[in-house]
C-alpha cells in the first residue's frame, strides 16, 4: 500500500511539473519569439512567424543597424536618456514617498487623516487625465522638451508607494522611535538609522515598481518631448517603423531585447525583496 501511494505521489509530481513547464513555455514564448526575431533577416522574418529558428541569420546586421539608431541619433543616446530619467525619477519618487509615509504615521499634525485620504483618492485618477495640467505647468516653467519634464511628474512621490510604506510603518512599534529619541536622535536620524532598515523590503519594492513604470513610460515622453536626441527608449523604438518608407523590424527587435536586459537584471537582483515586501504588506494589511 505504501508503495502504491508513493507511485501515485510520484505520478502527480511528474504531471504537475510537466504542466508547469508547458504553461511556463507559453508564458515565456513571446520573449523567446522576440529574441529569435532579432536574429532573423528582415526579408524572412514573417515567412514563418511562429518559428523560433531563423531561416536566414542576420543577427550582426540587425544589432548593428539597431545601434546606429534613427534620425541620425545613435541608440546609445536614447539608452542614456532613459537611464538618467529612470534613475533620478525613481530616486526622487521613492525618497519623497518615504518622507510622506513617515509623516503620516509618525508625526501628529492637524488634518493628517484628511490629507492621507486625499492622497489615496489620487490613485483613482487615470494618469492620462493629469497630462494636460502637467503640460500646462511645465510649459509655463519652460521645461517642455527637456529631460526634467519627464522626471518631475514622478519625482514627488506616488500614492501607491506612500500607501505601501504607510502599511509597513504602521506595523513598526513606536517604542523604537521613543528609544531613539532618548538616545538623542532627531526625526531624520531616527528615520534613516532606525526605521529605514526595518522597512527596507517596502523601499525596494517601491523602487522596482517605480523603475519599471518610468523605464517603459511611453505616453509622457510622447507628449512632453519633441527633440529626437532627447527621446527615451520607448519613444525611440517606435521610430524604427515608418509606414512611408522602410520598416527596420530587425533593428527594432534587436533594440527591444537590449532595452529588456536592464529590466530583467533589476528584477533578478531584487526579486526576493519584492516577494518579501508584498507578502509582509499583505500580512500587515
Amino acid at each position: 500500500m505504501m508503495g502504491g501511494m508513493k507511485k501515485k505521489r510520484m505520478k502527480n509530481s511528474i504531471l504537475f511539473h510537466a504542466g508547469a513547464c508547458v504553461l511556463g513555455f507559453f508564458m515565456i514564448y513571446p520573449l523567446l519569439w522576440l529574441c529569435a526575431s532579432s536574429f532573423k533577416s528582415n526579408d524572412t522574418m514573417f515567412e514563418n512567424a511562429y518559428s523560433l529558428i531563423p531561416r536566414v541569420w542576420a543577427a550582426a546586421e540587425n544589432y548593428r543597424s539597431g545601434f546606429e539608431g534613427v534620425g541620425g541619433v545613435p541608440f546609445v543616446t536614447f539608452l542614456a536618456n532613459t537611464v538618467f530619467v529612470t534613475a533620478v525619477g525613481t530616486a526622487g519618487c521613492v525618497t519623497i514617498s518615504l518622507f510622506a509615509a513617515y509623516a503620516f504615521t509618525r508625526i501628529r499634525f492637524k488634518g493628517s487623516g484628511l490629507f492621507f485620504g486625499c492622497v489615496m483618492m489620487t490613485m483613482m485618477i487615470p494618469p492620462q487625465v493629469m497630462v494636460v495640467p502637467q503640460y500646462i505647468i511645465l510649459k509655463k516653467l519652460g521645461l517642455i522638451d527637456t529631460r526634467t519634464a519627464l522626471i518631475l511628474p514622478w519625482f514627488f512621490g506616488g500614492a501607491f508607494f506612500i500607501f505601501l510604506m504607510v502599511q509597513f510603518f504602521r506595523g513598526i512599534p513606536k517604542e523604537l522611535d521613543e528609544a531613539a529619541e532618548i538616545d538623542g536622535c532627531g526625526r531624520i536620524t531616527t528615520l534613516f538609522l532606525v526605521l529605514v532598515p526595518v522597512v527596507k523590503p517596502a523601499i525596494v519594492t517601491a523602487s522596482i515598481f517605480a523603475f519599471y513604470w518610468i523605464w517603459q513610460d511611453f505616453f509622457q515622453p510622447l507628449i512632453f518631448m519633441s527633440s529626437t536626441r532627447k527621446f527615451t527608449i520607448s519613444l525611440a523604438l517606435n521610430m524604427y517603423l515608418d509606414p512611408n518608407s522602410y520598416n527596420n523590424y530587425g533593428g527594432l527587435f534587436a533594440m527591444s531585447v537590449i532595452s529588456l536586459l536592464p529590466v530583467i537584471a533589476f528584477f533578478i537582483i531584487f526579486q526576493r525583496y519584492l516577494v518579501d515586501g508584498i507578502a509582509m504588506d499583505g500580512i500587515k494589511g
